[in-house]
């Protein structure tokens, strides 16, 4: 019994490393989530709300591209579809989730885009004038 005794005098006391911080112990399970929001989830959100724009905006002589790779011109916008002309006498009607991208848009939106630029350099001007 005496043994047992000075064994444990002479070991000295107990390591004191279980009393750690609590905020240090969740600092790596906290820095994990943060490098995980800002390098998976903030830009794959960032992508599906651009595709929601983007699916939203789609106008009739949109040039576009299907999931499955079929190129069309949008020729009626439908609610929930769209029917895309693919050649002379072909016309398909697929749902708007289908849409890939857009790869050129409707004339009336390119000349819409033209004029703002238009309108844009022209207030340029007048302000480099001004000075």
């Amino acid at each position: 019994m005496n043994s047992f005794f000075m064994s444990l005098l002479l070991a000295g006391p107990a390591p004191e490393g279980g009393e750690q911080n609590p905020i240090m112990a969740f600092l790596p399970i906290v820095l994990i989530i943060g490098i995980f929001y800002f390098l998976i989830l903030r830009p794959q959100n960032k992508k599906q709300k651009e595709t929601q724009r983007m699916i939203q905006a789609l106008k009739k002589g949109d040039r576009v591209v299907t999931i499955g790779g079929i190129h069309g011109v949008i020729q009626t916008v439908k609610e929930n579809s769209l029917i895309l002309k693919v050649d002379e006498n072909v016309k398909l009607e697929f749902s708007r989730s289908a849409i890939s991208s857009v790869t050129s848009q409707s004339k009336e939106d390119k000349e819409d885009k033209k004029a703002i630029e238009d309108n844009e350099d022209e207030k340029e001007d007048s302000s480099d004038s001004a000075d």
